[in-house]
């Protein structure tokens, strides 16, 4: 009997790494382990003075391979044949764009004595907004110069994207940018140190990061030109030679893991190692991604993700956050769209604003959720008379604005703390429907949509208000795991154990039997409300959009009573 093979995803997310086993034959998750980062706050580095930072420390990520891998691979050995010499490959994914600056050998700058408290030499994450002024600016040279950089990116350079941030760091912090030989995104980073090699003149970097953070593309020859970076400063111009003119898909080998660290990690040095992509890209391979799927990675964000084949005749889209060949199936073009903040949302409002009996006696956060929750699923849609913006971390999709901010309307002094909660979850529902009928509006039908993610497991309220709003079915993964599970497909085909990673999610993925089904009558009540909420979206949200918002308010009223009556 042939001897089962695995593949390993390592799955590095904003608090924490995941590493996932799963048997390649049939996708069955063997082990899996957490490893929380212990630097800063949850694994994040902020700025008292400037609230736009968020930076982490790259030791956490080098820290993260042992912490994770060993301890999943000692719970796997628990199980019968197992045996990790049969572990064929390692995927990576990670958060995005997270750019590392690091010597001309590849060593992060925060490694070393001289920048180890400097938060400019940490790990810039992709929430890290500091940079905003220098992204208005690249938007605005690129809109005269070369729009065409901004037509594959949905007509706005963003903030947490690769460019602005080293732009801003060369403005404030020239003695970092100096000492940095290159930028590393870390989802190129940690493929690089599995195999042992980091020299960023060396690693191969992936189209993911490459075409959806940094304008990456091969139309006009890779990374936007030496002569537009030099205008928005020489010194940018010249680190142009310094960064890399190729990029490649995640299904290719980065190389083999690095024998020292094999024989720590108790692994084989032939085993595989894919070139690195993003979490939600290859979160929606995990939960199956095809065209016409519209798959849904919901956490403390949202991403979006959809293909299409490279044959299909795709206009650029306004608002989304990238058109880019192969970023998540190699053969498509990967549309990626999503919201700021949606986890991150309820998080702040139960932190913050939730009076403490909400808390129960054990006082866990868990437990102000779940309190919430039940109360706000006894509402109906339109009951509270509220209606929210879900900007609260800005604007990622369809207006890619990180300055705008969140709002809540229709309170009243009667106006309860599971009232606010669902409304909030209300926002983040209109926010995601606004994603979709984006989409249509250019062409790209969204046949299903599909789910992942702990809110979307959890919290069934939540998906049940998705379907009634959105007027769709809401679908689940089958696995809790989807990043490092598509991680884990792009290392077994990297490994050579599939032709292609379509044959791997067809052996490795799969949805859940339970599908939450729009409600017809709350949907006409959603249309209502949607509708404002879009009236407001506009009015906020863009400049060219004016119209008297006096209606709001009392038409939020009339729902209310209606619903209460």
């Amino acid at each position: 009997m042939a001897k089962e093979k695995y593949a390993l995803g390592l799955d590095y997310g904003t608090n924490s790494v995941r590493a996932l086993i799963v048997n390649i034959r049939n996708g069955q998750e063997i082990a899996t382990h957490v490893y929380n980062y212990r630097h800063g706050n949850e694994g994040i580095l902020t700025d008292s003075k400037d609230p736009n930072v968020a930076r982490q420390h790259p030791l956490d990520y080098i820290e993260g391979v042992e912490k994770a891998i060993k301890p999943a691979i000692a719970k796997a050995r628990k199980r019968k044949g197992f045996d990790p010499a049969n572990i064929v490959g390692v995927g990576v994914d990670t958060t995005g764009s997270t750019p590392i600056p690091v010597d001309s050998e590849g060593r992060p700058l925060a490694l070393s004595k001289e920048f180890s408290r400097n938060l400019n030499a940490m790990a810039w994450l992709w929430k890290d907004h500091s940079g905003h002024e220098e992204a208005a600016e690249i938007t605005t040279l690129a809109e005269k110069r070369h729009p065409e950089y901004l037509a594959k990116c949905g007509g706005t350079y963003s903030s947490e994207w690769y460019f602005s941030k080293i732009l801003h760091c060369l403005r404030v912090d020239r003695k970092v940018f100096d000492a940095a030989a290159s930028w590393v995104e870390l989802a190129d980073f940690v493929p690089a140190y599995l195999t042992g090699d980091i020299n960023p003149a060396r690693i191969k970097r992936c189209v993911c990061a490459a075409g959806h953070k940094a304008m990456y593309n091969s139309e006009w020859g890779g990374l936007p030109a030496r002569r537009f970076l030099s205008t928005l400063d020489r010194e940018l111009g010249e680190l142009r030679s310094k960064l890399y003119d190729e990029a490649h898909t995640a299904d290719k080998k980065a190389g083999t893991l690095a024998p020292a660290l094999a024989k720590k990690l108790g692994l084989s040095a032939n085993t595989a190692i894919a070139v690195g992509a993003f979490d939600a890209h290859l979160g929606a391979v995990g939960a199956g991604i095809k065209p016409g799927t519209l798959v849904k990675i919901i956490g403390t964000s949202t991403c979006d993700m959809m293909v299409t084949p490279l044959k299909t005749v795709l206009p650029d889209i306004p608002g989304l956050c990238g058109i880019v060949k192969g970023s998540i199936l190699p053969n498509c073009y990967g549309l990626e769209a999503g919201q700021s903040a949606v986890g991150d949302i309820f998080n702040w409002f139960v932190e913050q604003l939730v009076p403490p009996e909400y808390y129960g006696k054990n006082g866990a956060k868990a437990s102000a959720h779940e309190t919430l929750t039940k109360l706000s699923a006894k509402l109906k849609p339109g009951e509270s008379g509220l209606l929210a913006l879900d900007w609260n971390n800005g604007n990622r999709t369809v207006l890619v604005d990180p300055r705008l901010t969140g709002l809540l309307i229709g309170q009243t002094l009667h106006t309860t703390a599971a009232e606010i909660y669902r409304a909030l979850i209300e926002a983040t529902a209109f926010g995601a429907a606004t994603i979709i009928n984006r989409f249509e509006e250019y062409g790209v039908r969204v046949k299903e949509v599909v789910n992942c993610g702990g809110i979307a497991e959890k919290n069934s309220m939540l998906m049940q208000i998705y379907a009634d709003v959105t007027g769709r079915p809401m679908k689940i993964s089958r696995s809790s795991q989807t990043c490092a599970l598509g991680a884990a497909m792009f290392g077994a085909t990297a490994g050579g154990a599939f032709r292609s990673v379509r044959s791997a999610q067809k052996a490795m993925s799969g949805l859940k039997a339970k599908v939450y089904t729009p409600k017809l009558k709350n949907h006409k009540v959603y249309q209502e409300i949607y509708a404002l909420y879009h009236d407001l979206h506009d009015s906020l949200g863009t400049a060219e959009f004016s119209k008297n918002m006096s209606h709001v308010m009392k038409r939020l009223l009339e729902i209310r009573d209606r619903a209460r009556a």
